[in-house]
């Protein structure tokens, strides 16, 4: 069963909508919020990811996608948008061969490292990126909690947030 990476083609927009919806369906886990499988919002995010050109990554098993990476580019600068592989295909790899998609394409725009926006919760993908060499903290995003929310706290610095 070998896993092939490669860049995202119009066929595969049902299978990228279905993991684009999943997830958003497990970010929603991580902020304790129950979030239903969203097919038409998914839909939408990955027709605006395509009309803004992002490069779409895809990771493909026995035929079936597995795993998808969007990235975003600013001016020079390579974010990783969105990293999901289905939970019965993770911690096999999926994950790092879809990454290094954009650590390539880094390279190719002069730079050494692919931003990220991580959920302080989201150990999974925190481990990942520490395994990768990613353990910089650049920027803290603030807002207000959500309604019903239930945020847990986090110190950074002499600072204590609520996440």
């Amino acid at each position: 069963m070998a896993t092939i990476v490669r860049e995202y083609q119009s066929i595969d927009e049902e299978e990228v909508v279905r993991l684009v919806a999943q997830f958003r369906q497990s970010l929603g886990e991580l902020r304790s919020q129950e979030v239903r499988l969203d097919l038409d919002s998914a839909r939408e995010e990955l027709r605006y990811y395509v009309k803004r050109r992002y490069p779409i990554f895809v990771a493909v098993e026995d035929g079936l996608l597995i795993g998808y990476l969007v990235c975003r580019i600013d001016e020079d600068v390579v974010w990783a948008e969105s990293l999901y592989v289905v939970p019965s295909k993770r911690r096999r790899g999926v994950a790092s061969a879809l990454y290094e998609k954009a650590e390539h394409l880094v390279e190719e725009f002069g730079g050494d490292t692919v931003y990220n926006w991580v959920h302080p919760n989201n150990e999974a993908i925190i481990r990942f990126l520490l395994a990768r060499g990613y353990n910089v903290l650049n920027l803290i995003e603030l807002r207000r909690a959500r309604k019903n929310e239930k945020p847990g706290k986090i110190v950074v610095g002499e600072h204590e947030f609520l996440y």
